[in-house]
């Protein structure tokens, strides 16, 4: 299968780029094979990103008989990228290099009530701090991925209607993080990012999965043939709003009563337990409970598990995936996989479970971050972008 590139073309410099830097290009051999073209412009492809300080050739690459080829790789110093992973307390951040390697990280206090200006000047102000820790101000810093908990409008980048984060609606963060961070931008929901960091962890061998992250808030992004899938207008797999059957009439941020969000997030299961007097330090304290084999917090992990999985349920038989991944916080409590792995294997059909791997998450917390960095990666490697950059060879078309 040919990766396209931004500007629809299998052929230009960036889509070179891009094939090396997912892995599916490793010789001039290889560039020629996925783009089409004869062995004489694959090679003049590959000069050019050479030329411009993108690409390297080192060593020996694998043989199919005859001499070995040079093998291509990115390179790191062409510049760095930064992610962040917004949370209600916190911010996750990243610098990585061209070559996706993580180069630096840092944990951020952050209050998300205190409103997008002030939590974005502290993140824009931290990411320039770790980018000049990382590289020593010699590397620029070529795009920047913000990751939303809660819906990012595909075609606008504004926020859109997010749960628990006053003030946020409407927010441009792209536009108010330029102020501070003179580079481009792209803004994501956190879900569809863990969606992308846990597909890239996983080398791509799940061409089609679904992640479902339950923290304090619930998510869904989906991966459909390697890509991200958006839907028209970026809220596909947007599961937290979807009335879970035989739920209480729980009154939802929506309006409406008994969606999944409002009865099997962290959120409302500590609710949940203040209300039959058990208190809870947030949703940590109510794991630490579990994992001191509380009864009712148990119970009430059990629950919202078989509650996530049965509106997953419809989500697998519909898309029909390769695998089905776990994270967030409660993925680490047992009762509430448990739950989740129950409800779909009673309610989907054996020829959706057959072959469907359900698994936690193998990267953790740290997925909407490697996620971040591949989107802007890809944000900082597009047709645009690269030929507007030109490189170290000077400002010539890349296109």
């Amino acid at each position: 299968m040919r990766a396209p590139s931004g500007d629809g073309s299998v052929t230009s410099p960036s889509a070179v780029l891009s094939l090396v830097r997912l892995g599916r290009a490793v010789s001039r051999a290889d560039v020629a094979r996925e783009t089409g073209l004869s062995a004489t412009t694959a090679a003049a492809r590959v000069e050019t990103l050479i030329r411009h300080g993108y690409l390297r050739e080192t060593g020996a690459g694998p043989s199919a008989g005859g001499r070995p080829p040079r093998r291509l790789e990115i390179r790191g110093d062409a510049g760095v990228v930064a992610a962040v992973d917004l949370g209600e307390r916190h911010a996750a951040l990243g610098v990585f290099d061209a070559a996706s390697r993580l180069l630096a990280e840092r944990q951020l206090p952050i209050a998300i009530a205190d409103g997008p200006e002030s939590v974005l000047e502290t993140v824009a102000a931290a990411v320039t701090a770790l980018v000049e820790s990382a590289t020593a101000g010699s590397t620029p810093l070529l795009a920047l991925c913000v990751g939303i908990p809660g819906p990012v409008g595909a075609r606008s980048g504004l926020v859109v209607s997010p749960a628990r984060m006053p003030g946020w609606n409407g927010a441009d963060v792209a536009t108010i993080v330029r102020q501070w961070l003179d580079v481009p931008v792209i803004v994501e929901n956190d879900a569809n990012l863990m969606a992308v960091g846990e597909h890239a962890a996983g080398g791509g061998d799940a061409e089609h999965l679904v992640f479902v992250k339950v923290g304090s808030g619930i998510g869904c992004g989906v991966v459909a043939a390697g890509a991200l899938h958006r839907g028209s207008e970026g809220f596909a797999g947007d599961i937290s709003h979807v009335t879970v059957p035989g739920a209480p009439p729980v009154p939802c941020s929506c309006g409406r009563v008994g969606c999944l969000d409002a009865v099997a997030s962290g959120a409302a299961l500590v609710e949940q337990l203040q209300q039959r007097g058990v208190s809870s330090a947030g949703t940590q304290g109510m794991l630490d409970l579990a994992r001191d084999a509380h009864p009712l917090t148990t119970q009430l992990l059990r629950e919202a598990g078989s509650s996530t999985g049965t509106v997953l349920s419809t989500i697998l038989n519909f898309f029909n995936p390769e695998r089905l991944v776990i994270g967030g916080h409660l993925s680490s409590a047992e009762a509430f996989v448990a739950g989740v792995r129950s409800a779909i294997y009673a309610q989907c059909p054996p020829m959706i479970t057959d072959r469907l791997d359900i698994a936690v998450s193998a990267v953790g917390q740290r997925a909407a971050v490697l996620g971040a960095a591949r989107e802007a990666l890809d944000l900082a490697f597009s047709p645009d972008l690269l030929t507007a950059r030109g490189g170290r060879g000077g400002a010539v078309s890349l296109a």
